[in-house]
């Protein structure tokens, strides 16, 4: 049996002439002279490589498409008829709506959220309605790499950030709808970082948490962009870029004036941060008046998952994010969102184990959040429950973006008069439509009838996923998400029987 899912993908709409498979490579079986290469391998004929990242970024997103062995459908949930936990054991009192969902995250400044749920890291697509619809449901979110990068306005001064504007304007997506819970939180790679983007964003900016970057599920390196011309490259090197080959270098000068220029790439560095550097580098940032650190790290080798564990520790980081392979990223190798990593609920185990471990030895560890390719409260329930107590959240990202594109769409066709289809029999207008605006008007008074659509789908989607939780927690007769555990999980396989018992 194979789980490769073949040479044809949707990242960038191939596939393969023939049903036939070949099962170890995913070729076609027949591979016949006259196919005009429709395949991976066919595009990479022409396209080079290029091809290792998909051609279907910009307004779309992108993710694994490998069936792993392994995954939270390997669990069912576990259900109890006596008693309650939580609220006392009585008919009135263990209802539903008494399942209590806010935790808080955080060591130094505990931050509340509403229920157990982070928005991770992301900056394309509708990312004003991602973190508006966030701090309307109360839960914290994370700003996406790259930011700098997006401001026409920004200035630089002898490497650092100077000008950086648009910070303010992402950051204001969540600061004009803050209820006293959640957090939206700015997050640096390494070459932000070198250039004080965190010192920036506090400064200039009023940012209370700043999130270190080590990688992604779909990302572990940093990205490969290639450049137009030689002029380009140029001028991305001068500007402090790492540029492959070096435009600077004599040859390749000569070379370029001779019209023989190769192609040039650039490439974001990868994180070579250590004890030595980010202990003090959180501290001077504290002394600035920073209050939170995250941590966004992913299933790599459990040795570098234990050293970060450590230096969260060391350093008292408020939360780390754990992205485990099976998410997705526009901006990422196509075989690498299918092929490295930890898959989430293996990567959500092994964190567990060294979790355990380092409590034993008397470390004070961090809130931790699990993420990478959840969308239903069935599988927040179960990522909840087989990673308590050590796990306080999960991350939804590309659920909660697809909630805040489709509702934007909605809200664009209910002016055009244009009613889908499909929702038509549920109303006709903003009012009947958006079941939810109520309990928005409960927070925020009738201007929530003037928010936008595609934050009041998030808020919806994520009230969804809070209500399907309660219904879970009742069922276990547990009222309070803080007493969910893995013996409110039943395994199916052996498989997943094995990695119970591990925890």
């Amino acid at each position: 049996m194979s789980f490769h899912p073949g040479i044809a993908s949707s990242f960038n709409e191939t596939k393969t002439r023939s049903h036939s498979l070949s099962p170890q490579s995913g070729m076609c079986a027949f591979c016949t002279a006259d196919c005009p290469g429709t395949c991976e391998i066919g595009l990479s004929a022409v396209l080079g490589a290029q091809s290792v990242y998909p051609t279907t970024t910009g307004n779309n997103q992108i993710a694994s498409e490998k069936d792993y062995p392994l995954d939270y459908s390997h669990f069912n949930i576990n259900g109890r008829v006596f008693g309650a936990r939580g609220v006392p054991a009585e008919a009135d009192q263990a209802a539903i709506f008494n399942v209590r969902l806010e935790r808080t995250l955080g060591r130094r400044h505990p931050v509340k959220i509403a229920l157990p749920v982070l928005l991770p890291a992301l900056l394309k697509m509708n990312w004003q309605d991602y973190f508006a619809g966030a701090a309307m449901a109360g839960v914290c979110c994370v700003i996406g790499e790259g930011s700098p990068s997006k401001d026409p306005a920004l200035k630089m001064r002898n490497g650092k950030i100077a000008e950086f504007p648009y910070l303010n304007e992402i950051m204001d997506a969540f600061r004009r709808y803050y209820r006293g819970y959640g957090q939206i939180v700015p997050q640096v790679n390494y070459e932000e970082d070198t250039q004080g983007m965190p010192e920036y964003a506090v400064s200039q900016c009023g940012a209370e948490a700043i999130e270190f970057k080590f990688g992604q599920s779909a990302k572990g390196t940093q990205p490969v962009t290639r450049i137009k011309d030689y002029a380009a490259a140029l001028q991305k090197k001068e500007a402090g870029a790492l540029v492959h080959p070096d435009p600077a270098a004599p040859a390749v000068r000569a070379a370029a004036e001779r019209g023989e220029a190769p192609n040039f790439y650039v490439y974001g560095r990868l994180p070579m941060w250590d004890e030595d550097y980010l202990i003090p580098r959180i501290a001077r940032l504290r002394d600035m008046g920073l209050k939170n650190v995250y941590f966004k790290m992913t299933g790599f080798d459990p040795v570098d998952i234990e050293r970060v564990m450590h230096i969260a520790a060391a350093a008292e980081v408020d939360v780390v994010t754990f992205d485990g392979a099976g998410g997705g990223s526009g901006y990422s190798p196509c075989k690498m969102m299918n092929e490295w990593g930890l898959p989430t609920v293996l990567l959500q185990s092994v964190v567990c184990s060294i979790a355990r471990r380092l409590g034993r030895e008397g470390l004070g560890l961090p809130s931790l959040v699990i993420a990478g390719g959840f969308a239903t409260e069935d599988q927040v329930f179960k990522a909840l429950a087989l990673g308590a107590p050590h796990f306080h959240a999960v991350g939804l990202c590309r659920a909660a973006m697809a909630a805040a594109n489709s509702a934007k769409k909605v809200g664009e066709q209910i002016e055009e008069g244009n009613i889908p289809a499909h929702l038509r029999k549920f109303g006709d207008s903003r009012e009947t439509l958006f079941a939810d605006l109520p309990d928005l008007r409960h927070l925020y008074g009738k201007e929530a009838d003037r928010f936008s659509t595609g934050a009041v789908g998030v808020f919806s989607y994520l009230n969804r996923i809070a209500m399907g939780l309660r219904h879970f927690a009742a069922l276990n007769r547990k009222f309070d998400v803080n007493l969910l555990g893995p013996d409110d999980l039943i395994p199916l396989t052996r498989e997943a029987s094995k990695l119970v018992r591990a925890r």
